[in-house]
């Protein structure tokens, strides 16, 4: 277990370091973020429209998930020059320990673009978003992961795609749906300050959603890579 651990932190280590080198996926997702956003407060008007910011959830996790996409994008595909893929593949990494270590490397990279981007949100949406902060920010960890887990497995399916850009949310966005409908109906309740009761069940799913996507995504990562 201890070997499995340092393999996957030695992954995500690489990953981080690699992209807070450059900052090209990161820097382009968080400027799509902020224009996202920037544009829907334009266009819904939150603050004379108080009923607009009930769909306030829904109009964030649309920024999150095209954001993330372009995060996604880069997870496989920066390993496709020099062989460095098959180079990884060859190594005696273990597929799963590979897997962890990608998703959790796009997850952090997820969640400083969403923690980035929650002040702005707050300010143009004249919403407080750090009431129930705790729930908010267990809510995001969730749904991130949900979501980098499925386009971790995704990305590797198409890393060697010459049209992966187009492929990989075709792929990502339909099986991650229930993760998304329980992100924006959480995210939705939480912001307008109403309490979980029933919504509880939303968080449930998307737990249960996370842990089976996790484990089936550790066992077939070696098997997709070796296609």
């Amino acid at each position: 277990m201890t070997r499995f651990l340092r393999q996957t932190w030695t992954i995500a280590a690489k990953d981080l370091r690699t992209e807070l080198r450059n900052k090209e996926a990161l820097s382009a997702a968080l400027s799509f973020t902020l224009v996202v956003i920037l544009l829907f407060s334009f266009a819904f008007d939150p603050v004379s429209n108080v009923e607009v910011r009930e769909l306030s959830g829904g109009l964030l996790w649309i920024a999150y998930i095209f954001a993330g996409i372009l995060l996604l994008n880069r997870s496989f595909a920066r390993e496709s020059a020099n062989d460095c893929l098959d180079a990884l593949v060859a190594s005696p990494l273990s597929g799963g320990a590979l897997f962890l270590g990608k998703a959790v490397s796009s997850c952090l990279l997820l969640l400083v673009l969403e923690m980035a981007s929650l002040p702005l949100f707050g300010v143009f949406y004249s919403v407080n978003w750090t009431q129930n902060f705790g729930t908010l920010l267990l809510v995001l960890v969730l749904g991130s992961w949900g979501f980098t887990v499925i386009g971790t497995l995704f990305s590797a399916v198409t890393a060697n795609n010459r049209l992966r850009e187009l492929m990989l949310p075709l792929l990502v966005f339909p099986m991650t749906l229930p993760a998304l409908i329980a992100c924006v109906q959480l995210t939705t309740v939480i912001l307008t300050g109403d309490p979980l009761g029933d919504s509880v069940a939303w968080l449930k799913l998307l737990f249960g959603f996370d842990v089976i996507f996790t484990l089936l995504g550790a066992v077939l990562l070696e098997s997709v890579l070796l296609a």
